[in-house]
């Protein structure tokens, strides 16, 4: 494959003409580091030669994991970014885009469109160093290579992921293994969101205030899957039992949130709030309400811990490319580490005459639709209701260069009714594993999970937030 890339690289730059576009510019230089990187056998080929054909850019391999079931997808990606040059009395704006696909053997795929537009005042454009999360004129700040900005930030997509097994196993707390089913699902989603930081006042500026906006249409198409250990959904499941199984109407789905962030040297808030209207267009007994409450707590172990991807969400190869330079791999015994403490509480509101559809229904168990590891012992998907509440214990420290360890205690529960949610009949279920984090290639974690009443589970999983900043929507 390293061969394939070299020459289809060397070809593009080699058409450029003599004044070439800032493209073929773009293409060579990636070319050259590609040919430096994969010119010779033995280690570095699995190393700095995988490292650059997977995170540089303007081209690269994307790669990761699919939503459970279906496999892991592999394809490409096209990344670009541009700075518009205004007077300084003007406005600037920070622009990137985004264009991928992958394929898993299983015949699942996802593709999609996305951009990023950060809105920077020119009177006021400075830096957050990803180490401190100080601006750069601070005495404490260090140097950085990733330049944060806490401005107004821009996002629109258009996605469409097509999955061919997804397991049901019916809804609330109290489903059982016998219950089990499966069916296929292709979503499109079109829409964008908004990240507007309040930093007016200096209260505000403390408690790291940011508003949240989206508006989204959702489509979505649910198939029969036949040919598996388990029968097809809808034979085993009616409309009643499983909820928008017989039709599927488009959504316009709004939310809007608010999101905190203080912290200190070594303790650390994530605190999210939301509220999302989904609109069935042609079915108003498909509409419905959701709320939900995520805070999370950190206390780093060490004074150093704070990354480029704690300060700036997740950092993957796209969000590198808008400063030619991804963080680097560790490569020695590096103090980096962390406890963890996370509520979740997530409710839906419905009518009297109306149903929140299962395909949008929040599970626990093994992993989400988004990959979101949750009660890892029972199988994916397990438990499927309108309201959930998960209770997740996190440890995780490095070992060595990329190398870590991460521990998880999870205790959870699904609930059919919103009054039935409550902290008692609490699922319980431990994982432990193996983390590899290098750079701005996507986290890797191989976990075994154990502790609930079904048995164990290993899992594996490619973190897919190729993105950076959480530009890709959720599918639920």
């Amino acid at each position: 494959m390293r061969w394939v890339v070299v020459f289809a690289l060397c070809f593009v730059s080699a058409v450029s003409t003599a004044q070439e576009s800032r493209l073929h510019a773009e293409l060579r230089r990636e070319g050259e580091r590609v040919s430096e990187a994969c010119n010779s056998f033995g280690l570095k080929l699995f190393t700095s030669c995988a490292y650059t054909l997977f995170t540089d850019h303007p081209l690269h391999i994307a790669a990761g994991s699919m939503p459970p079931q279906n496999g892991f997808g592999t394809g490409g990606a096209f990344v670009w970014d541009k700075n518009t040059a205004r007077p300084s009395n003007q406005t600037n704006w920070r622009m990137s885009w985004n264009f991928d696909a992958v394929g898993a053997t299983s015949g699942a795929w996802r593709a999609g469109a996305y951009m990023k537009a950060v809105r920077i005042p020119a009177t006021k454009i400075h830096t957050i160093t990803p180490t401190t999360g100080e601006s750069s004129g601070s005495a404490k700040s260090k140097s950085s290579t990733l330049a944060v900005h806490p401005y107004t930030a821009f996002h629109l997509y258009v996605q469409t992921i097509s999955l061919d097994k997804l397991n049901f196993f019916g809804e609330g707390n109290d489903s059982t293994l016998a219950g089990a089913s499966v069916f296929g699902m292709r979503e499109t989603i079109v829409g964008g969101r908004v990240i507007k930081p309040v930093f007016e006042w200096p209260a505000i500026r403390k408690l790291n205030l940011s508003l949240l906006g989206e508006l989204n249409g959702r489509f979505v198409s649910i198939s029969p899957e036949h040919g598996q250990s388990v029968p097809s959904i809808e034979q085993v499941y009616t409309n009643t039992t499983a909820p928008g199984l017989i039709s599927q109407p488009g959504f316009l789905q709004a939310g809007e949130g608010i999101r905190i962030k203080p912290g200190t040297r070594y303790f650390h808030l994530n605190y999210l709030g939301k509220f999302e209207q989904y609109h069935a267009v042609s079915s108003s007994q498909d509409s419905f309400l959701r709320w939900t409450v995520d805070l999370d707590h950190t206390l780093d172990l060490h004074s150093v811990t704070r990354s480029a991807s704690a300060e700036n969400g997740s950092t993957g190869p796209d969000e590198c490319s808008a400063d030619n330079t991804c963080p680097p791999v560790p490569t020695s015994i590096n103090l980096n580490g962390s406890i963890g403490v996370r509520l979740l509480v997530s409710e839906s509101i419905t009518s009297a005459t109306s149903a929140v559809p299962f395909y949008f229904q929040p599970t626990l168990g093994g992993q989400d639709v988004d990959s979101n590891l949750s009660l890892g012992s029972y199988r994916d998907y397990r438990f499927r209701a309108p309201n959930i509440l998960l209770l997740q214990e996190r440890f995780e420290h490095s070992i060595w260069g990329p190398f870590g360890v991460q521990l998880v205690a999870d205790q959870g529960r699904v609930a059919v009714t919103r009054g039935d949610l409550g902290f008692s009949h609490l699922r319980h279920s431990f994982a432990g594993g193996l983390t590899l984090r290098a750079g701005g290639f996507p986290m890797v974690s191989m976990m075994f999970a154990w502790g609930g009443r079904e048995g164990h589970h290993n899992i594996f999983n490619m973190n897919t937030s190729l993105l950076g900043g959480a530009a890709r929507p959720s599918l639920d």
